[in-house]
């Protein structure tokens, strides 16, 4: 039996591949734990600089899988707190991983799989992708994956598209900001590789550090505090040996130290 999830890193890029093609890509327990295993790894690999989640087959994802679904609804109550409180971690550990991630979306994207592409930084869909929030068809709930999907799309089109489960295309899926780019599929391998040389010309501690910036901006009023934490976060990095170096590499116009090139730094 082959592993449902696949890991491997490449000139900087770590590739989360979702491996159950003939379960049109759809996660179980399984496939929760490798996921949170593999973002974990990706954290702490100082290798890695980029994350692109894909999947192999012509659906990204159905979401959850049916019979694992159906094993949930006969386990006891701590036990489904247990199963959703692990997909609760997979979910903030890929919305907070501090490196750029992107989608790389084909086919289908039902029900939790909307979740992974909301918490990505970067999205990209293949022109025949669908898209669907399908769980009340279900009598279940979108719970888990409704803070970040909400934070994607708004609470308008969160409202409509949970409670009527419709089916939606890429370029509603563009217009809503689910999505950033649709392409033809036969490109999506090409428009991922553009978005990785632009996320490798970029500082990575700048990166991490963005991330996690927008993040507290969003969730703060605009008040003394903000304005103090966003004072402070630019004198940290204008000192810092990144923030140094790359107005070095500016002003003598070359490439900055960390700038990737098959793999490693352009220059020492």
């Amino acid at each position: 039996m082959s592993e449902p999830v696949l890991y491997r890193v490449n000139q900087g890029v770590a590739e989360i591949v979702l491996n159950r093609p003939e379960k049109h890509n759809a996660f179980n327990a399984d496939v929760i734990q490798s996921l949170n295993e593999m973002i974990e790894e990706t954290a702490n690999d100082s290798a890695v600089r980029i994350v692109v989640l894909r999947s192999e087959g012509k659906h990204f994802s159905a979401g959850a899988d049916l019979e694992w679904m159906r094993a949930n609804a006969n386990a006891d109550h701590q036990a489904n707190l247990d199963d959703a409180a692990e997909l609760a971690r997979l979910m903030r550990g890929l919305f907070e991983l501090p490196k750029p991630t992107i989608a790389r979306v084909q086919g289908s994207a039902f029900g939790g799989a909307l979740g992974l592409i909301s918490c990505c930084d970067i999205a990209i869909a293949s022109a025949r992708s669908k898209f669907c929030l399908s769980e009340v068809k279900l009598g279940i709930l979108p719970a888990v994956i409704s803070p970040y999907v909400l934070r994607a799309i708004g609470p308008r089109a969160m409202q409509r598209y949970t409670l009527t489960a419709e089916l939606f295309d890429a370029k509603e899926a563009l217009r809503l900001g689910l999505i950033h780019e649709i392409v033809e599929e036969t490109n999506l391998d090409a428009e991922v590789e553009l978005f990785t040389r632009l996320f490798k010309q970029n500082g990575p501690n700048a990166l991490s550090r963005a991330k996690e910036l927008l993040r507290r901006v969003e969730a703060s009023p605009i008040d003394d505090a903000l304005v103090e934490h966003t004072t402070r976060a630019i004198a940290d990095v204008r000192v810092s040996s990144e923030g140094q170096e790359g107005l070095s590499a500016f002003l003598e116009k070359r490439p900055a130290a960390w700038t990737l090139v098959d793999g490693a730094a352009e220059h020492d």
